[in-house]
């Protein structure tokens, strides 16, 4: 089954590079590709009696090394990139389709440094607010926060307030 939001397929390098993408980044993060890595070091290590221990054989692994770990660093960051983007669309989703939270979030990693600095320490300022309440459900939007505070502890002293009254 297709996805219907796949409306216009890639073509040419581009296509191409992303699907050895991602076949290379899942063979290499596989428990095989850690065995054939460790059997080339080991390989590797035991011919170095054979070659005495050569400013060559030292750099036939100097070399292999440095070449595999530059070219996987491009395949692994179109991954992370792909990754990445899904993940903020997924979260995009449970954004825009809660009432609760605020839809300014939306898109929130294309905004600036200052920008993203000025939200957390809003919400570290919501999860002081949270603290002092000691409940585990206490929430709060951006928009209304010390508005929801300031109503669910006022909510919080009727109710305790409440208990205390005895009928008579």
């Amino acid at each position: 089954m297709t996805s219907s939001l796949n409306t216009s397929r890639k073509t040419g390098f581009s296509a191409k590079f992303e699907t050895i993408a991602n076949k290379v980044t899942r063979l290499a993060g596989s428990s095989y590709a850690f065995l054939i890595a460790f059997a080339l070091i080991l390989l590797w290590g035991i011919t170095g009696p054979f070659f005495h221990f050569s400013d060559t054989w030292q750099l036939v692994i100097n070399t292999s090394t440095t070449i595999v770990t530059f070219l996987m660093v491009f395949i692994i960051q179109q991954s992370q990139n792909k990754d990445s983007i899904a993940l903020q669309l997924k979260l995009n989703e449970l954004i825009a389709c809660n009432e609760a939270a605020s839809n300014r979030l939306i898109d929130v990693e294309d905004i600036t440094q200052e920008e993203l600095d000025t939200l957390k320490n809003f919400y570290v300022k919501l999860a002081t607010l949270a603290k002092k309440e000691n409940e585990l459900f206490s929430s709060h939007s951006i928009d209304e926060a010390a508005d929801i505070h300031n109503q669910k502890s006022q909510f919080a002293k009727n109710r305790v307030a409440n208990r205390n009254i005895k009928p008579e």
